[in-house]
């Protein structure tokens, strides 16, 4: 039995290329894989994987040591779009100098304290490094595309409210409807419907909730959602009646969901959907007295 060496390792763990799935692809799998690659590379490069089905758990010693120095840079440099980065302690040092340094000291310690065979007692502590630099990569990201989001509305003259409603709704709901729709024909209807539910609870609670603790911390003030316009009111009304047909019409159809009622809820979508885009454009408006 041949030993790899610690480079050998390094340059498997970090290969996102499985050379014999390329070989039975198709040539539009592969070209997608082809552009997917570097952020898959980027990925294994700085976010830390803890698999407990595997018999050595996804420990790769070379590249556990090398996310302990890049995940916390990739953490600093992406909180707060590098705000928090580029600080200098004292006025002398940044902040990401310091983290490279312990995390140097750190990577150093770990690879001589262990081996390649078997992971450390400790090794699970990298789930939680893993977790916290994949949400602040989710956060880059999203805040990227509502960039792009606004430099579209500037372009086009679109509103916030109109960006929001479309592509940015469509953008964040995509993956759950195509992942809903997954699961319902595999035969688990009932968490797809329960994801459904709690996707809106969650993004509502949490999501309004702690983006508005977030605003009032930063800016000190309020968070005021103008109730006189008549689009605040159109955007609680659909919320409301869209909840409110769905608790009455479940228990009425005794909790047997038909084509019926799928057909409803889009139908209600696609006419709060207009209703909505005609008052910000102001073809449906209040009268003034």
């Amino acid at each position: 039995m041949t030993t790899e060496t610690t480079a050998q390792i390094l340059v498997r763990a970090l290969n996102p290329l499985d050379y014999m799935k390329w070989r039975r692809k198709s040539a539009y799998w592969k070209a997608l894989k082809v552009f997917k690659l570097p952020v898959e590379f980027l990925l294994l490069l700085t976010v830390p994987v803890v698999d407990p089905d595997k018999d050595d758990q996804n420990w790769k010693r070379p590249l556990n040591c090398l996310h302990l120095v890049i995940s916390p840079l990739v953490v600093v440099l992406t909180l707060q779009s590098g705000t928090y980065g580029v600080y200098e302690i004292g006025g002398l040092v940044p902040v990401w100098v310091v983290v490279v340094i312990a995390g140097t000291a750190l990577a150093s310690v770990t690879f001589f304290a262990t081996s390649d065979s078997q992971p450390p007692r400790l090794h699970w502590l990298f789930a939680f490094l893993g977790f916290l630099t994949s949400a602040l990569w989710i956060n880059a990201a999203a805040t990227e595309v509502v960039n792009i989001l606004r430099s579209l509305g500037v372009v086009f003259r679109l509103s916030n409210t109109v960006l929001g409603l479309t592509l940015l709704a469509w953008g964040n709901s995509i993956g759950d409807a195509f992942s809903d729709f997954t699961l319902a024909r595999q035969g688990y209807p009932r968490m797809a419907f329960s994801a459904c539910f709690g996707g809106i609870i969650f993004n509502i609670l949490v999501g309004v909730g702690l983006g508005c603790l977030l605003q009032i911390s930063r800016s000190h003030t309020e968070v005021k959602l103008e109730p006189d316009g008549l689009l605040v009111w159109v955007l609680a009304g659909a919320l409301g009646l869209s909840l409110v047909f769905s608790l009455v019409s479940v228990p009425l159809q005794c909790f047997q969901l038909s084509r019926v009622y799928g057909f409803c809820l889009l139908l209600f979508y696609l006419n709060f959907l207009v209703v909505a885009l005609l008052t910000e454009f102001g073809v449906i408006h209040l009268k003034s007295m």
